[in-house]
Formats: C-alpha cells, sequence, structure tokens
C-alpha cells in the first residue's frame, strides 16, 4: 500500500528589516565575524557560532585598532585607554589621533607614527632609532 508523502515544509520568512531600512553593524564577540543588525536591538545572536553580543547604546561613538599580538581588527567604544583583545588576550594602548605625532626615520625617511613624550622611535622597516626633539614635537602640536 503507497504511503502518502507529506508536503515540502514552507520555507522561513526571510528577515525583513524595519520600515526605515537602518541597520547598524558590530563584531561578534565570539567569532569575530561582522553582523548586520535592525537600530534599536539591545543584543544579536551570530548565526555562525551562537554567541550573543550586546549592542551599545545608541549614540556611542565606536573606533578600532588593530591588535599587536594578533593582527586583528579590534573595535572598541572611542574614550576607552586600553582594549584587551579577545583573540589573543594582550592589552592594547588605545591612543586618541591627538595623542601620537608623526616624524620621519633618519635614515629610511619611512613616515612614524610614536607617542607624544616620546624621546625616540626606532623604525619597523629598517630598525634604525630616531631621536625626537622637543621643537619637532611642539612643530606637530601647533599644525
Amino acid at each position: 500500500m503507497p504511503v502518502p508523502l507529506a508536503p515540502y515544509p514552507t520555507p522561513p520568512t526571510p528577515f525583513t528589516p524595519p520600515a526605515n531600512g537602518t541597520q547598524s553593524q558590530l563584531v561578534c564577540s565570539g567569532c569575530r565575524n561582522l553582523l548586520l543588525y535592525p537600530v534599536g536591538a539591545t543584543s544579536v545572536c551570530c548565526a555562525v557560532c551562537n554567541a550573543v553580543t550586546a549592542v551599545p547604546p545608541p549614540g556611542t561613538e565606536m573606533a578600532q585598532l588593530v591588535c599587536g599580538g594578533c593582527h586583528t581588527l579590534l573595535m572598541y567604544i572611542r574614550g576607552a585607554t586600553s582594549v584587551q583583545c579577545s583573540c589573543c588576550h594582550t592589552v592594547n594602548l588605545a591612543m586618541e589621533a591627538n595623542q601620537v605625532a608623526h616624524v620621519n626615520c633618519g635614515n629610511c625617511r619611512m613616515l612614524l607614527m610614536y607617542q607624544y613624550g616620546a624621546r625616540s622611535v626606532k623604525c619597523a622597516v629598517c630598525n634604525f632609532v630616531t631621536a625626537v626633539s622637543t621643537s619637532t614635537t611642539e612643530q606637530k602640536l601647533n599644525s
């Protein structure tokens, strides 16, 4: 006797963004994938790793830096003084643009960035150590 077949299940209804279409994005706290979410959400569940990531309050300015330990792009709330990488646990110093200065390497002329107050900076390209004079720092502060 033939067995009746069940009909195909109806496909799930696709997600429809809010009427005004505003979406935002953040990095998953579990797998570091970029997540899109509708504005107004308080948390987002990652479809890849199922980690739930809290959404920062509206109006929170975010900044980003590259981890010095594993070179992962990190996002953090602007104004933080340090950021711990969730991948390698390195604590990274988070500096605002007004806390750094630039000088050209004394050997290869590569543009180098350093923290204000430093007496010298070592070039990552040629390993030359360039002395930072106070007059150079004052020039950078005034520009």
